[in-house]
């Protein structure tokens, strides 16, 4: 009789696929491979957990670990199902400073990023997390972190300064606002509100003026100012 033929006409049985294709050696650094995302996968649901969980032992004594960890991309909260939801429209704002090539300090008008994101989002179908929520989120960690005349109110304030500044600096690079060869030098922030005006058929009554908050100047650092964080 003749021996049986594998898919690849060898008389070995067969083929093997995926993993099991692999030498021993790459089989091995494939399972670590599996084995560190497992684990980080493991990490990551068990400190959001813990984040959204009541307060309790482990909580109380890894609390700053775990705060750590989630703020500011992982943050969770339940405004989704809020009973009232909010009902102002908030844009961020900018204006920079900024050194041109030439060694001439010059100042720039007020740039809406949240406009922006809004033409970015209008029409697309897939909008990346970006878009809708990276200048937003920036914005609400900086002002759950400050007071109404933008004084620290805790430990993560530095930390929300920061992250707001990088932000808006990396946009305001990336759109080319200081010119070739110019450099910025100091940021100002401020957010725009304005309340969603009411149903026609209701009968409140609500100013739609708009209010602003305007932090102090930013001056932005040698590194952020050259494009040195990403």
């Amino acid at each position: 009789m003749l021996p049986a033929v594998g898919p690849s006409g060898a008389g070995h049985g067969p083929v093997r696929t995926g993993v099991a294709a692999l030498s021993p050696r790459y089989q091995v650094g494939a399972a670590l491979a599996l084995a560190i995302v497992a684990v980080a996968v493991c990490v990551h649901l068990g400190m959001v957990f813990l984040h959204v969980a009541p307060s309790n032992t482990v909580t109380k004594s890894h609390g700053e670990a775990i705060d750590e960890w989630i703020y500011p991309e992982f943050e969770q909260n339940w405004k989704l199902f809020a009973p009232n939801p909010l009902q102002q429209n908030i844009a961020v704002q900018v204006r920079a400073e900024f050194r041109t090539e030439g060694g001439v300090t010059r100042s720039s008008g007020w740039y809406d990023l949240s406009a922006q994101d809004g033409r970015d989002i209008d029409g697309n179908l897939v909008p990346s997390h970006t878009q809708q929520n990276e200048l937003r989120r920036a914005w609400d960690f900086y002002v759950g972190s400050h007071d109404t005349d933008n004084r620290s109110m805790g430990p993560r304030s530095a930390l929300s300064e920061a992250y707001l500044r990088r932000i808006v600096v990396l946009r305001l690079d990336r759109g080319g606002a200081a010119g070739p060869g110019g450099v910025i030098e100091r940021i100002q922030i401020r957010s725009r509100t304005t309340n969603v005006p009411p149903p026609p058929w209701s009968t409140e009554k609500i100013s739609t003026d708009p209010t602003y908050r305007v932090l102090p100047w930013w001056s932005v650092p040698a590194a952020e100012a050259e494009g040195g964080v990403k």
